[in-house]
């Protein structure tokens, strides 16, 4: 598959944060999600990482992430608890400080009845100076967005939500279409012909994705755009080659 070329492509870069998921306690559920959910605005997820609940990895991952794409989105370690660094990670990386901030405190004395904003739930009023605050819909903690980073919740209901009150923020571009070539042989029968269709339509993404059922294999072709016409003679021309190799 080639890069995209389209310089006016969105791109983003998603950074899940936490031990749990990387010792396989918690299924992460977010990333399929992000993907479905940016891929449908107009947005490119480029790359995800996943990193455990250490500063200095988050801050390398952070920097690395925010200069390469248009946005980062991370999820996870934003809730009451000491191993919850993300929020003072992201200000390391920033170089800015953090304290509690008075709006998201004013949100939590809103939510909680009175005598239990309990230190343990106001670490999740800390913010970094500058950030702007994510509304939180579902259990009001608010996540935050620092120039192009946003910072939401790992729970997937909750970050769920918060992608939806960011949503109308973000800046989207042309979606990426695409058409999909099924292929009743082995994807080493037709990989050089992909590769000649791909360099003849360099502003396609030619993805092939072998499947086997009882034993039998065959391939699917996913041919990519955000230009229809392009995408649709390019698949053309991948149907006419899937039809010339079970020919042969």
């Amino acid at each position: 598959m080639t890069a995209d070329k389209e310089e006016d492509a969105v791109t983003a870069g998603f950074l899940v944060i936490g031990d749990e998921i990387l010792s396989g306690r918690t299924k992460d559920k977010n990333i399929g999600f992000l993907a479905d959910y940016l891929t449908a605005i107009g947005i490119d997820l480029c790359e995800v990482r996943i990193v455990p609940d250490v500063t200095a990895r988050i801050v390398e991952a952070v920097n690395a992430l925010r200069s390469r794409y248009t946005y980062v989105f991370t999820s996870g370690g934003i809730g009451p608890t000491h191993d919850d660094i993300t929020a003072d990670s992201i200000a390391e990386a920033f170089g800015v400080g953090i304290d509690v901030d008075p709006r998201a405190r004013a949100i939590l004395e809103a939510h909680f009845p009175a005598g239990q904003l309990t230190p343990a739930r106001l670490r999740m009023a800390r913010i970094p100076d500058g950030a702007d605050l994510i509304q939180n819909s579902v259990s009001k903690a608010p996540g935050f967005r620092i120039e192009n980073v946003h910072v939401m919740a790992g729970v997937p209901s909750i970050m769920q939500a918060m992608l939806d009150a960011i949503a109308p923020t973000l800046k989207t571009g042309r979606k990426m279409l695409s058409r999909t070539v099924d292929a009743d042989l082995p994807e080493s029968r037709i990989a050089e012909a992909l590769r000649d269709i791909q360099d003849a339509f360099p502003e396609t993404l030619i993805g092939s994705y072998p499947r086997t059922t009882d034993g039998r294999f065959t391939t699917q072709i996913v041919v990519r755009s955000r230009d229809e016409a392009i995408m649709n003679r390019a698949a053309d021309a991948v149907a006419d080659a899937v039809r010339e190799a079970v020919g042969q």
